[in-house]
């Protein structure tokens, strides 16, 4: 059936996302507007980590959580990893009874599921000490999830505990690989849209099986960085509203990026020399009056396949060989939107102005915010300069391994505890 053309009204009608996007600009802006007309004293309020109030926030939750929570009841796992790495990026613990009881009700919930044992056995690792890291069951199970975060999930707990081995990653690469998107991002599962915790998972899975050198790192940086909106945050996909949580998953990426920028000056190099052969061979078929338009595929250099990588000290080595470069986001940026317009002053993070803090948010706002505060440093976990940490330095929150998001120092531990099993 026909259809009649837009009027001009009609044509220059916002859509839903405009209007949502202009709301959340307006919230931010005016966040920032005051900010910059209050006192010096004041400003330094609002910049300040409220550490004791999340502290108490978080371990309320720790303890009991209200009825609306029981739809999250699958989810226990993931809220004890939410709330316990949180609490350690501030640089506290939790007491001795609370933590014997997580060690208890995690060592109960031991299942064949890849997102809870993930967030399971980060917990464990995060409270550290012998029955905590013995508690954890090596045992891996047959199939499950089918998607980049399944593949991650997997591979990270496999790194961690020691177990990562060559059947256990066949074909996880070129899985991860078809997940790639024509933005440069990575999906869920092949034709899907490019999403930032997915990519980050992809990449992240890539780099702990050797084989981030197959995917397009040029074309993944440029989709990453490009989702740093004028809010100072990130978004999680192309077009979408800004979000704290995607200052890890995002923020976390480009921080991988930063270490892999080897093999993405080589990438460009190669598709700089394909590039220009192309138009050689294009202006030389012309000439000729031909038109086969010969293809070539480019081959990175990357894991030797003729031995087999060392899984087992790949995310080890990762972050010992560190080598400090500039970071590939505005860092100072990202603070400032998690601390202004994240930070609830009452204590707990949040996604965006005009949302209620969570303990998901809390998580992966203070996770960006240390991915931040040392993406300046020399080694991963030597103090950054003063000029990098926006507020006053007792911000400073504890190092991460950005692979895994558990504090360093405890990632540490537990690779010690298990390398001697």
């Amino acid at each position: 059936m026909a259809t009649s053309p837009p009027t001009a009204t009609e044509a220059l009608s916002p859509t839903v996302s405009q209007r949502d996007q202009w709301i959340v600009e307006s919230q931010v802006f005016e966040i920032y507007q005051l900010f910059a007309t209050i006192p010096p004293n004041a400003q330094s309020i609002m910049l300040e980590v409220q550490r004791d109030k999340h502290i108490e926030y978080l371990s309320k939750g720790l303890r009991h959580l209200g009825s609306n929570f029981s739809v999250l009841d699958a989810n226990r796992p993931w809220l004890c990893y939410w709330i316990i790495h949180s609490i350690a990026l501030l640089g506290e613990f939790i007491d001795d009874e609370l933590e014997d009881n997580t060690i208890d009700f995690l060592n109960r919930c031991q299942m064949p599921h890849l997102a809870t044992t993930y967030a399971a056995v980060n917990t464990l690792i995060t409270l550290g000490g012998d029955k905590a890291l013995a508690s954890i069951n090596r045992w891996m199970h047959v199939e499950g999830e089918i998607d980049a975060r399944a593949c991650y999930t997997a591979i990270s707990v496999a790194s961690v505990l020691n177990i990562l081995d060559e059947e256990l990653i066949k074909n996880v690469g070129d899985f991860i690989l078809s997940c790639q998107t024509y933005e440069g991002g990575i999906a869920g599962e092949p034709g899907s849209e490019a999403h930032g915790g997915y990519t980050f998972c992809g990449l992240a899975a890539m780099i702990l099986i050797g084989e981030a050198n197959r995917l397009d790192l040029p074309r993944l940086l440029d989709w990453v960085v490009f989702r740093q909106g004028k809010e100072c945050g990130f978004q999680g996909r192309t077009n979408k509203l800004v979000d704290g949580c995607y200052s890890f998953w995002q923020g976390g990426a480009v921080a991988l990026l930063q270490r892999l920028h080897s093999i993405i000056d080589a990438q460009m190099a190669e598709a700089s020399q394909f590039s220009t052969i192309s138009d050689a061979l294009e202006e030389k078929e012309s000439l000729a009056g031909t038109s086969s338009h010969a293809s070539c595929r480019i081959k990175h250099e990357g894991v030797n396949e003729s031995h087999s990588p060392d899984f087992k000290n790949i995310g080890y080595n990762f972050i010992n060989e560190w080598r400090a470069s500039e970071p590939l986001f505005h860092s100072m940026a990202l603070q400032q939107y998690i601390l202004l317009c994240a930070q609830e002053q009452d204590g707990g993070l949040r996604d965006k102005p005009g949302k209620r803090r969570d303990h998901y948010h809390s998580c992966y706002c203070l996770s960006g915010l240390s991915i931040c505060q040392y993406s300046w440093s020399k080694r991963p976990d030597s103090p950054p300069l003063p000029k990098v940490v926006m507020g006053p330095y007792s911000n400073l929150l504890e190092p991460i391994h950005p692979l895994f998001n558990v504090v360093l120092e405890q990632y540490r531990e537990a690779r010690e505890f298990f390398a001697g099993l």
